[in-house]
């Protein structure tokens, strides 16, 4: 489906699905917004409650071992969101890039309690950002369904997973200037990646793929737009196997 052919999010109830679109592939927002999003926030549930943890991430369309689209991440595997991808593998991810800084509001009243405090001013950092030419920035927040699964053990696919996932999570200068202005870690500071060798690399942590099934876009006047991702004709049995790990 072509840019113009997509329906416009539109404000209604959203309980069930709104305007659905089928297809083989992402939706072009839902992709962009992976690719230029630093984090995601991942839902994992056990019996009781939800479980939400931020986390660093890589987004492939495709790999060797999977021809659909996929989430890479990794775990400590004695993590809470371990234990409760291994009881139950569906999982709900949000992911945007929109500035999050809360400004200050209209009312100046110092007896009003909430958030920002009365006396909270605006940054600079945040009224730079505000006069960035917002049409180069995300308008819209994806939520995305999918089932996870720990990857083998020592197995080529996790090797190469890992690989990729600390390829995408190595920055440079710009973050080595971050980490001085916001601070860091002494292991971060000492191995001038991030941290990220660190919850990559280790022996034993644990690779998730999340293989994408479905979502819901959202913009930021209420709007909605469901999608859902099928295999390519052919390519059913190949994705089912590889979602329950049956080699």
């Amino acid at each position: 489906m072509t840019e113009t052919q997509q329906p416009p999010l539109n404000w209604e109830a959203s309980a069930t699905a709104t305007h659905p679109q089928v297809s083989s592939s992402l939706p072009s927002e839902v992709e962009a917004c992976l690719k230029n999003a630093r984090f995601l926030h991942l839902a994992t549930c056990d019996a009781m409650f939800p479980h939400i943890s931020l986390m660093n991430y890589t987004y492939l369309s495709s790999t060797p071992f999977n021809s659909n689209p996929v989430i890479i991440m990794t775990t400590n595997p004695s993590s809470k969101k371990t234990l409760n991808l291994i009881n139950n593998p569906r999982v709900s991810i949000l992911v945007h890039d929109w500035v999050s800084h809360r400004p200050p509001t209209r009312n100046p009243d110092p007896t009003r309690e909430g958030s920002p405090p009365p006396q909270a001013t605006r940054s600079s950092l945040a009224s730079l950002l505000l006069n960035i030419n917002t049409s180069a920035l995300s308008s819209i927040s994806a939520t995305i369904n999918g089932e996870a699964r720990m990857v083998g053990e020592g197995s080529d696919e996790e090797k190469w997973c890992k690989e990729k996932h600390l390829d995408n999570n190595t920055f440079g200068d710009q973050a080595r200037e971050e980490q001085g202005f916001f601070g860091s870690t002494p292991h971060a500071q000492a191995e001038g990646d991030g941290g990220a060798s660190c919850y990559i690399e280790g022996e034993e942590v644990r690779v998730v793929l999340v293989d994408v099934k479905e979502g819901r876009i959202a913009d930021w006047k209420g709007g909605v737009k469901d999608w859902t991702l099928v295999p390519e004709e052919g390519d059913g049995r190949g994705r089912q196997e590889l979602v329950n790990g049956v080699p």
